[in-house]
């Protein structure tokens, strides 16, 4: 696969920068050009760039407490944007790659693997559970479950009481990246690293008198371990 065949959305965010850094040629266009509430104008944009054939679906409306205040917003870009970003592959028979998140799941006791037991914890885990929901109705797709920060952890406090399996995006984004280019992968996929606490990542990733946080301390809804069973995860990568 050439990477010129790749399309990205989301490309300003921090996934999307991160993937264009080392994967030259990806297409990937601003939201002025390729509107995903606008099918008809996406759709005009792929048979222009007849070279596609998949999309890393990226795009999305990710804070938390956020969505709490503007739910709206969630439901039009998590949910309604996914649904089109699925016509649109399917009508064009294109590879559909979904950036979901590990807040799926129901963060009660972690090691989730990608057949055990959904339960979002918040809204914004409900409106990507509203976009896993779309892809599952197309077969040519994968649905990636991940959590990624910054490279150098940006806050002075982590929450000494989650549990994850979330990296630096430096680390998740090449894993991504080989998912999305094995065309015969398909279905579910977690991704991510070793089981720990967030401020353990914080220390891991260079952070210095990093202060205590709990989850109780913060005013939205934060699961207590959403840590991943890597074993489907570590076979593909092992190969």
């Amino acid at each position: 696969m050439k990477n010129n065949e790749i399309l990205l959305t989301g490309g300003s965010g921090l996934l999307g920068t991160e993937i264009q850094k080392n994967n030259i040629g990806i297409v990937s266009p601003n939201h002025k050009d390729f509107d995903i509430l606008k099918y008809e104008q996406m759709d005009k944009f792929i048979k222009k760039n007849n070279t596609i054939n998949t999309i890393i679906h990226g795009a999305a409306f990710t804070s938390p407490p956020l969505i709490d205040k503007d739910p709206i917003k969630a439901l039009e870009v998590n949910i309604i944007g996914t649904a089109n970003i699925v016509k649109l592959c399917v009508q064009n028979n294109l590879r559909l790659v979904y950036i979901s998140t590990d807040y799926v799941y129901k963060g009660d006791k972690g090691h989730y693997s990608e057949e055990d037991e959904i339960f979002p914890q918040n809204k914004y885990a409900w409106s990507k559970l509203g976009g896993e929901t779309a892809v599952k109705l197309y077969d040519n797709s994968l649905i990636i479950r991940t959590s990624f920060c910054e490279t150098v952890f940006p806050y002075d406090k982590a929450f000494v009481d989650q549990y994850t399996s979330r990296d630096s995006v430096d680390i998740i984004a090449p894993m991504i990246m080989k998912a999305s280019k094995k065309e015969s992968l398909t279905g579910l996929l977690n991704i991510g690293t070793e089981r720990k606490t967030v401020k353990d990542l914080a220390i891991k990733l260079g952070k210095k008198n990093v202060g205590d946080l709990k989850r109780d301390d913060v005013g939205f809804d934060v699961p207590f371990d959403t840590s991943f069973d890597l074993k489907k995860n570590n076979k593909m990568f092992s190969k």
